[in-house]
């Protein structure tokens, strides 16, 4: 009777068909009434000491089932099935047993729950992107929730993402969950780390390589060195990483299995970044997302704060920010006014390309000292760090400890011209998904900033996008690096640094403090350009070392 959540048959609740959803809903009630009824005469009779793990287990597998029909309840979005299972949650509780409820206050740890789209009052269209990402995956997961303030991105990611981790491909289905697992771990991103263990087992991985790296077969091991690098350190890739890779004789990746890596690993380095850039909460049927405890009289509980990078007097709304409305009032007008000023100069003067190149090493310079007071080092969990191997290393700038790294021309190589059609060659669709997943991100506009409407974004885009590739050494000839100090202020910087570097760091404090009078969409949008220039700064890197390579 130790059953657990992998035993039950979810599949069909994933089916566009009500009546192929309602056999699947009884059938898993019937399950969990077994499960209860067994529990429940185990109590009634007396039993063995070594009885007990045995109950131990069945209780546990009967919880995990209870805290998905949770999730269900509150994420599916077909109505019968959250219905159906609230239905029987109660049918349960009725019998005394005791069910479970969510912590946390909605997706994210940032965002009121109250603005954000609730499961139920979407449209047809939004229905319909809810259904198609819920057929794929089994779930409605957090980052969905958020990202939905910007369908247009969102239908693009969910596209891409399905396309990796679900069809034809080079590589198998457990090592793509496995690669996301392992890149997600860098970051110690256990939300991440969570969903592939179970997505992972869920198609047939072997449970004995999530006990460590080191368990895993050679293959995915050698990778270890690759996803390190290209997490932290990505101008520091060199052929001599992808030749180790391809000529390692019975454990050698071909080209096509390495660019499907690179890809993987690559997406959810940034995705780690949007998950704590978001401050996305725990899965309702996930560690931290939900407590069998009742709720205490205050309807809150010290214990009930989940295990993110947050503290208590996080948790307060905004309480230790003085700030009046008046003071972020006029940071929107100085913005707005700056960059009224730098159109007129664009207009009047052009700078040197010998200007250009010394504001671009001044700003690259910079870009080093920009770094949050609160800046300590984050131990990573276990669970989470026997996912990969020296978790010592991190993120360091360019020029510490007398390090010199060369700047990287976009002119030279760029992904329009070199990394797209390489990744479409050696991964055919792929590339057009990516590059269709990029200009959505960086065009993406609807013409306001705060309380403003009909503003031209395109200056403030490109400044964010260009600072991030910036701070990885990338340079384009044609921007004027000068306009970075003008549009962007310490605070913002600090917050798009730890988004993009050491995302692990992220605090409620940092997503507040930076354009506190722009929308909470804004700031989502702010994530998107972040981690598509960071995804495209890592592949330029990476990609520039394959073609190396091969030439």
């Amino acid at each position: 009777m130790a059953e657990g959540e992998n035993e039950v048959r979810w599949d069909g609740l994933c089916s566009r068909d009500s009546t192929t959803r309602e056999t699947a809903l009884e059938n898993i009630r019937q399950t969990i009434l077994r499960k209860t009824e067994y529990l429940r005469s185990v109590k009634e009779t007396p039993h063995r000491p070594s009885d007990r793990l045995s109950n131990t287990e069945s209780s546990d597998g009967l919880n995990k089932l209870l805290a998905h029909l949770l999730m269900l309840s509150k994420r599916c979005p077909f109505k019968d099935v959250r219905e159906k299972s609230e239905f029987i949650l109660k049918s349960i509780q009725e019998l005394g047993i005791r069910i479970p409820r969510p912590l946390g206050q909605g997706p994210s740890r940032f965002i009121p729950e109250k603005e954000i789209l609730q499961v139920g009052s979407e449209d047809a269209q939004m229905h319909a992107l809810f259904a198609d990402s819920f057929a794929a995956l089994g779930r409605l997961d957090n980052i969905t929730l958020v990202m939905v303030f910007h369908p247009q991105y969102l239908e693009s990611f969910l596209k891409t993402q399905h396309y990796l981790l679900q069809m034809d491909g080079p590589l198998p289905l457990h090592y793509r969950h496995y690669i996301g697992i392992m890149a997600a771990a860098r970051h110690q991103c256990s939300y991440l780390v969570n969903l592939h263990v179970n997505d992972f087992l869920h198609v047939g991985g072997d449970p004995k390589w999530l006990n460590g790296l080191e368990n895993a077969p050679q293959k995915l091991q050698n990778l270890g060195e690759l996803n390190k690098v290209l997490a932290h350190r990505p101008w520091l890739i060199t052929k001599e990483h992808i030749e180790g890779l391809l000529k390692a004789e019975e454990h050698s990746w071909s080209l096509a299995e390495l660019v499907h890596a690179v890809v993987l690993l690559t997406h959810y380095h940034s995705l780690a970044s949007f998950t704590f850039g978001c401050g996305i909460s725990p899965e309702i049927h996930c560690d931290g997302g939900h407590t069998f405890r009742p709720p205490s009289v205050s309807n809150y509980c010290i214990c009930d704060i989940t295990n993110g990078n947050h503290t208590v007097d996080e948790m307060q709304v905004n309480s230790t920010e003085n700030v009046s409305v008046s003071d972020s009032f006029f940071e929107v007008e100085a913005l707005m006014e700056k960059m009224r000023q730098l159109q007129e100069c664009r207009d009047e003067e052009e700078a040197s390309q010998e200007e250009m190149a010394s504001r671009f090493e001044i700003e690259k310079r910079e870009s080093m000292f920009v770094f949050s007071s609160d800046d300590e080092e984050v131990t990573p969990a276990r669970d989470v760090s026997r996912h990969f191997e020296d978790p010592s290393y991190g993120y360091k700038d360019f020029s510490r400890h007398g390090m010199h790294v060369p700047t990287f021309r976009v002119q030279d190589y760029c992904w329009e011209d070199h990394g797209y059609s390489l990744v479409n060659r050696l991964y055919p669709d792929v590339g057009q998904l990516i590059d269709e997943k990029f200009h959505i991100a960086y065009n993406l506009t609807y013409n306001t900033m705060a309380m403003h409407k009909d503003v031209d974004t395109s200056m403030l885009r490109r400044a964010i996008w260009n600072y991030i590739h910036c701070m990885f050494g990338i340079r384009y000839d044609d921007y004027d690096y000068g306009e970075i100090n003008q549009l962007l202020d310490r605070s913002f910087k600090v917050y798009i640094k730890t988004v993009v570097c050491t995302p692990e760091k992220v605090t409620k404090r940092m997503y507040d403090s930076f354009w506190r009078q722009f929308k909470h969409s804004e700031k989502v949008h702010v994530n998107l350009l972040l981690i598509e220039a960071r995804m495209q700064a890592e592949l330029l890197y990476a990609l520039r070392a394959i073609t190396r390579y091969m030439t």
